[in-house]
This record gives structure tokens, C-alpha cells and sequence, in this order.
């Protein structure tokens, strides 16, 4: 089992990785853990039963102390989002959440008006579209291998859950192929705020498919330093699924 979770958090080394580990704000730092972390679990960027790093390390990549750090996985642990074994091969290991059941996803979906949804939908537009127009710019052939193999397993996703994660982990990996840390770390937040409604437009597979091309379309433009085909592609592929979601409020 650890042997397959090793195996799983090789595959997804890279900078989408990189910015979860990076040192987080002076402010609230306790919170500000806590989030960063749990943010990282519900994406999938951290995998189900991956063991974190040891205290001391962890600490020193976040820019924390070891309290701070105690701290932040003992809310984690409330939050059922990190589970600790004590003893020989003991240390804190990732729990993943369940994803909330349709109807529970409708109702959050209602506590929100359609213009909190475009509203948002805008913000994620611009985020992805940046980062793809960037990626465009700086990225490098192995900065796409991430990319590559999120967009291929998406068409593997068997329920709307798992395809939500993926869906959200491409483009906190497009920011990653971006080589910047903050527009990463800001579609990981947004990502956990819209990724679980997504569930109710996912579950359709002609829609996957056309998803999953769409993340083609976005990493050949990329590749190709096609900065503005690259960033209208994604910006299309978040004002698609923005829609969607407000239909389906709509229609609630």
C-alpha cells in the first residue's frame, strides 16, 4: 500500500507540489496552514493515505515553527483531513474527505446567487487564462508532463467526484506551468471554493470528453508558445463549466 501512495506522489512531484510546501503568509499562520494543507487534500494534490513530511521538515518548508505546525495538524486532524499513527512507521498521513452526495451538493449550490456564480466564474476565467498565457511563455516540455497526465486521467474518471478533483487539478497545474507560486496557490484556494459543485456537471460523460479536450487543446497551444490561443482556450474551458453551474441554479 505505502509502496503504491510512493509510487502515486512521485508522479505528481512538480511545481503545483512545490507551491503547497512553500512558506505561507506571516499572518494567522496556524490558519493559514491549516488551509494551505487541507486545501491541497480535498484537490487530490496530496494523496489518500500519502504521509506528510516529518514535523520538523514540514515546518521548515512552511516557514513555521514546530508549535505552529502541531497545531495546524491537530485542527487537520479535527477536520478529519489528516490521521496520525504513533510508534515505528508512525508520522501524519493524508485522509481524503468524501465528496458531500448530489442533493447536499444542490444545496450549497443554492447558497449561491447566479451573480456570486459569474462572479466567480470571471475571477477563475482571468486566473486560468493568465496562467496559460504564461505557462505559453516560460514552460519547459518536462513542465507539461503533469498536464498531460491529468488531462489523460480525466477520461479514466469513473464518478463525477474524481473527475471534479482532476478537473480542478489541471488548472492548479497549468498555474504551476506557469512557474508562479502565488497564481498556483490562489487557484488551489479558488479550486476548493467551486471544485465539489462541479460534481453536479461532471457526472455526464459527453461532457467529460469534451472537457478532456478542451485540456488537450490547452496544452497544445502551450506547447506551441501560443500565448492568446493558449489563454482563450482555458478562459472557454472555465466560462463553459461557469454556465453550466448557473443553469444549474437556475433550474433549482
Amino acid at each position: 500500500m505505502h509502496q503504491v501512495v510512493a509510487v502515486k506522489q512521485q508522479q505528481m512531484d512538480g511545481g503545483a507540489r512545490r507551491a503547497v510546501f512553500s512558506p505561507v503568509d506571516n499572518r494567522a499562520r496556524v490558519d493559514a496552514v491549516v488551509r494551505r494543507i487541507g486545501d491541497a487534500i480535498e484537490l487530490g494534490l496530496l494523496a489518500d493515505g500519502e504521509q506528510l513530511p516529518g514535523e520538523s521538515e514540514l515546518a521548515g518548508q512552511l516557514g513555521v515553527s514546530t508549535v505552529t505546525l502541531r497545531e495546524a495538524l491537530m485542527a487537520l486532524r479535527q477536520q478529519g483531513l489528516v490521521t496520525t499513527r504513533r510508534g515505528r512507521g508512525g508520522g501524519s498521513f493524508v485522509s481524503l474527505p468524501e465528496v458531500p452526495g448530489e442533493e447536499r451538493l444542490k444545496v450549497r449550490l443554492r447558497g449561491w446567487s447566479t451573480e456570486e456564480l459569474r462572479d466567480l466564474g470571471d475571477h477563475w476565467a482571468a486566473l486560468s487564462g493568465t496562467a496559460a498565457r504564461l505557462a505559453a511563455e516560460r514552460t519547459e516540455p518536462d513542465d507539461l508532463v503533469p498536464l498531460r497526465r491529468t488531462a489523460e486521467e480525466l477520461t479514466q474518471a469513473a464518478d463525477a467526484a474524481a473527475r471534479s478533483r482532476v478537473y480542478g487539478r489541471f488548472h492548479v497545474e497549468l498555474a504551476a506551468a506557469a512557474q508562479s507560486a502565488r497564481l498556483t496557490r490562489e487557484q488551489i484556494a479558488l479550486q476548493t471554493e467551486i471544485g465539489a459543485l462541479l460534481c453536479l456537471v461532471l457526472g455526464d460523460d459527453e461532457y467529460r470528453e469534451e472537457v478532456a479536450d478542451r485540456h488537450r487543446s490547452v496544452i497544445s497551444a502551450v506547447q506551441d508558445g501560443d500565448r492568446e490561443t493558449a489563454r482563450e482556450l482555458a478562459e472557454r474551458c472555465v466560462q463553459d463549466s461557469t454556465a453550466r453551474l448557473v443553469a444549474l441554479r437556475l433550474a433549482l
